[in-house]
């Protein structure tokens, strides 16, 4: 093999994912990763710190797309039109690949394991938003009320788009969702 290999972190990923959905998470080995990329198990640890973070890679670009775009939403946004332009930024983001999210996340919800770091990670991102908030001048409990909102708009336009594979884009549903929750809690 080559000492050096294209897009390494993106093959490993994607045999990740094709183990991981054909086989199994608890199944699939970090060896078998790295055979079915042409890497070696080597390799693997050097993008990634174990098999589970393969699935979470984009974690800290997602919460930067997130909290950039609350911090440049326009300054006379509402918290809640600040967390509407990151639910933009996460859709624009996410949203590029239906079938890749439905396995990625059909991976997750098999494994109490990946469900538990699949909840951390909403956490941080509620975390970095409720700070993002706080930065524009929000002030407590709004500008944590508001990033859990929209971290539970999040997930639930994310279940929702996952589950319809001929319903509209993630933008849209993220929006839908965003104005069910203005209209339940009107």
């Amino acid at each position: 093999m080559a000492r050096w290999e294209a897009d390494a972190s993106g093959r490993l990923r994607e045999a990740a994912l094709e183990l991981y959905v054909s086989r199994g998470f608890e199944q699939t080995t970090v060896a078998e990763i790295a055979a079915r990329a042409g890497l070696t198990a080597r390799t693997f640890f050097r993008h990634f710190a174990d098999k589970r973070e393969v699935l979470f890679a984009g974690s800290a670009e997602l919460q930067a797309r997130l909290v950039d775009a609350l911090v440049a939403a326009p300054e006379a946004a509402s918290p809640m039109q600040a967390v509407g332009a990151a639910l933009d930024a996460a859709a624009a983001l996410l949203g590029q690949n239906h079938q890749r999210s439905r396995q990625r996340q059909s991976v997750i919800n098999s494994n109490p394991e990946l469900r538990e770091r699949e909840l951390i990670k909403m956490a941080s991102l509620s975390t970095a938003l409720a700070d993002g908030l706080r930065r524009r001048g929000v002030a407590e409990p709004d500008a944590s009320l508001a990033a859990e909102a929209g971290i539970v708009v999040f997930r639930v336009a994310f279940e929702r788009w996952i589950s319809e594979p001929d319903g509209p884009d993630l933008a849209r549903t993220m929006r839908d969702a965003l104005d069910r929750l203005k209209a339940v809690t009107g």
